[in-house]
C-alpha cells in the first residue's frame, strides 16, 4: 500500500505514497534499496532530524496464510500489509516420502538389526517441522519489518477461541461477555468447525443466511453450551423446528459438534511458541482472540481477508481504521532449494547425483535460483527485455521465463530470499 522508507544510515522512516517515492526517485534523492517490497532509501535524510510515528506490526497466524498489517498507531492507518503464505503441507508431504523411501531402503537390506533402545527425547517446547516452518516463517518477517518501519509495537491474535467462555457462558466478571463479543466467539467456533455451510443441508438450499442453532432444543432441555450448538442456514432452521438434530435426520451432527478441532489445536501450538518468539524481542505484545478480531472487522466494515483480520486484532484497535486503496503484498514461502544428492525414481532406486555447490558463477557474479533478473537479449526466441525468477544450471545457460538464456545478458535486482512476491487476491 505504502513504500517502505530508510535513511542514509539504513534506519526505518515513516513510510511514505507511492506517488512521494516516485518524486524522490526522479529527484534523485532516494534510491531503490529493495525491489520486492518496494523499499527506497533516502540520500539527504537521518532519522535523528526527522518525525517518526510509532507503528504497531499485527499479526493473524493461520494454518496455510498468515496476515500481516503495519499500522499507524495515531491516526489509525494501515500504511501496509501482506498474506503470507506458509509451505508447510510441502514439508509435511517431504517427510512423507522420506519417510517411505527409507521403508522401502530398509526392507530391501534384510539383515539383521537389532532394535534400538528407545531413549531419544524430544526437547522441550519441540514443535513438528511443518509447524515450525510457520513459526520461523512469521519471526522472520517480524524481524524484518522491525528493520525496515518504526515498528513499535506488536499485536498477536493467540487463540481463535476463548474456549474457557465457550464452555461457560454463564461466567461473570468478564467486560466482553456481557456484551456483543461473546456471541462474535461461539459464531467463530461454529464456523470453523462446520466449515462455513449448514451443518443439515451443506448449502445446497443457496440459502447464503447462517444461523447459530440448537442440535437439542432449549425446550427439550437443550443447554447453551457449545457442544449443543452447530451452525444452519435459515430454512433449515425453520424446517427443523422443535425437534432434535437426531430426529431431524442428522444424528451425525451432534457427534460432530462434540469432536474437537484437530486443526485448531495444532494452529494453537504454533501461536503459542510464535508468542514466546515475540516475547524475546522486548517489544510491548497485546494478544487477543479471533472472536475479538471479527467483532473489529464488523465494526470497522472491512471485507474479509486475511491482511484485514490482521489490521483488526487486539483490543487496541480503533474504531475506524483509515485503509487507502490498493492491495495487499502477496508472500508465498518457498524455501531454498533442497539439500537431497541423490535423485530416485518412484521406486526408491538411484537414477541421478545433484550438484553440492547452490551457485553458478559467471564473471565474477555468483547466481542461484530465485534471483530475480532482468535480461535484455539481442536476437532469438527470448529477444527482447525480460524480467523475472531465475533457475539455474550449472553450465552458461540458465532458464527464464520459460526459455534459455545465457548468463552474459542477465542483470540480477535482487537475490533470492525463500520468498515469491505478488498481489494478493
Amino acid at each position: 500500500m505504502r513504500v517502505l522508507v530508510l535513511d542514509k544510515d539504513q534506519c526505518p522512516l515513516d513510510p511514505c505514497h507511492p506517488a512521494r517515492a516516485r518524486q524522490l526517485l526522479r529527484a534523485g534523492r532516494a534510491a531503490i534499496w529493495r525491489r520486492q517490497p518496494l523499499i527506497i532509501i533516502l540520500r539527504d535524510r537521518e532519522a535523528a532530524t526527522s518525525v517518526t510515528h510509532s507503528h504497531r506490526l499485527k499479526i493473524d497466524p493461520g494454518s496455510r496464510i498468515t496476515g500481516l498489517a503495519l499500522v499507524q498507531e495515531e491516526t489509525g492507518r494501515v500504511v501496509w500489509a501482506a498474506e503470507l503464505t506458509h509451505r508447510s503441507q510441502a514439508i509435511h508431504q517431504k517427510l512423507l516420502d522420506r519417510r517411505a523411501l527409507r521403508r522401502a531402503r530398509r526392507t530391501r537390506k534384510t539383515r539383521y538389526r537389532a532394535p534400538r533402545f528407545l531413549n531419544r527425547k524430544r526437547p522441550d517446547g519441540w514443535l513438528a517441522p511443518s509447524l515450525a516452518s510457520r513459526v520461523a516463517h512469521v519471526t522472520t518477517w517480524v524481524a524484518r519489518l522491525r528493520r525496515w518501519a518504526p515498528v513499535r509495537a506488536l499485536s498477536l491474535e493467540l487463540v481463535k477461541f476463548d474456549t474457557h467462555k465457550l464452555q461457560n457462558p454463564e461466567v461473570v466478571g468478564v467486560e466482553y461477555q456481557q456484551g456483543e463479543l461473546f456471541g462474535y466467539e461461539v459464531r467463530e467456533y461454529l464456523l470453523e468447525k462446520f466449515g462455513h455451510r449448514c451443518a443439515y443441508c451443506d448449502g445446497r438450499s443457496g440459502d447464503p443466511i447462517l444461523e447459530v442453532e440448537h442440535i437439542i432444543p432449549k425446550t427439550r432441555g437443550g443447554s447453551d453450551r457449545v457442544s449443543n450448538l452447530t451452525i444452519a442456514c435459515q430454512k433449515c432452521n425453520q424446517k427443523k423446528g422443535n425437534r432434535t438434530a437426531a430426529e431431524f435426520g442428522h444424528p451425525e451432527v451432534q457427534a460432530r459438534a462434540k469432536a474437537p478441532l484437530k486443526d485448531a489445536a495444532a494452529v494453537n501450538a504454533m501461536r503459542w511458541a510464535l508468542r514466546r518468539n515475540l516475547d524475546a524481542t522486548g517489544l510491548p505484545l497485546e494478544c487477543g482472540s479471533g472472536g475479538r478480531t471479527k467483532f473489529n472487522r464488523t465494526r470497522a466494515g472491512l471485507a474479509k481477508a486475511h491482511w484485514s483480520d490482521a489490521a483488526c486484532v487486539g483490543a487496541s484497535t480503533p474504531e475506524w481504521l483509515q485503509v487507502e486503496r490498493g492491495r495487499a503484498l502477496g508472500v508465498r514461502a518457498t524455501g531454498h532449494g533442497r539439500r537431497q544428492r541423490c535423485r530416485t525414481d518412484k521406486f526408491g532406486f538411484p537414477v541421478a547425483h545433484a550438484e553440492r555447490r547452490k551457485k553458478y558463477q559467471y564473471l565474477g557474479i555468483s547466481y542461484q535460483t530465485g534471483d530475480l533478473v532482468k535480461a535484455i537479449v539481442p536476437n532469438g526466441k527470448m529477444a527482447g527485455r525480460q524480467v523475472g525468477r531465475v533457475t539455474i544450471r550449472f553450465r552458461p545457460s540458465f532458464q527464464l521465463n520459460g526459455g534459455d538464456v545465457h548468463p552474459k545478458y542477465l542483470t540480477r535486482l535482487q537475490r533470492a530470499d525463500g520468498y515469491e512476491y505478488s498481489r494478493a487476491a
